[in-house]
């Protein structure tokens, strides 16, 4: 029985290279490198068809250790809460106000790179507090 060693993410969108651009900035991870052959994805995205340019973009973990992200580019605009979301995980190991403080800090650097601000959802006593987010398109995802 083959394992898997390897997981993508893949979010659908209407904007391919705007969304990976901002989960860089949130991740910390980046683009890679152009095909060979191609000095720059610009190059890259030019030699295909027109109706394949700006289609799908991507972004790395430049350690490795987190998962490839994919976008593509679809024609029907987000219309329900996502069934699957990422959770940024800022406040791993903090418990009260210094959670609170570590989530509120993440999303202030966030909200200007287009994030948007949810609902905070408070220790309950099984689970530590979280933060929901929408990201640049409106795809939920949690500070955790």
């Amino acid at each position: 029985m083959a394992s898997i060693r390897q997981v993508q993410i893949t979010f659908d969108c209407a904007d391919p290279e705007r969304v990976a651009r901002f989960w860089c900035e949130v991740l910390g991870y980046v683009v890679p490198p152009p095909p060979a052959g191609c000095a720059t994805w610009d190059d890259f995205d030019r030699s295909l068809p027109p109706e394949r340019q700006g289609s799908a973009f991507a972004c790395l973990d430049p350690t490795g250790a987190g998962p490839r992200l994919f976008f593509q580019r679809v024609p029907e605009g987000k219309t329900v809460k996502n069934r699957v979301h990422l959770d940024v995980r800022v406040g791993t190991g903090l418990v009260g106000e210094e959670r609170l403080a570590a989530l509120e800090a993440e999303c202030a650097r966030l909200i200007p790179l287009g994030a948007v601000r949810g609902r905070l959802l408070r220790a309950d006593g099984f689970n530590e507090s979280c933060l929901g987010m929408r990201d640049i398109e409106g795809n939920e995802f949690c500070l955790d």
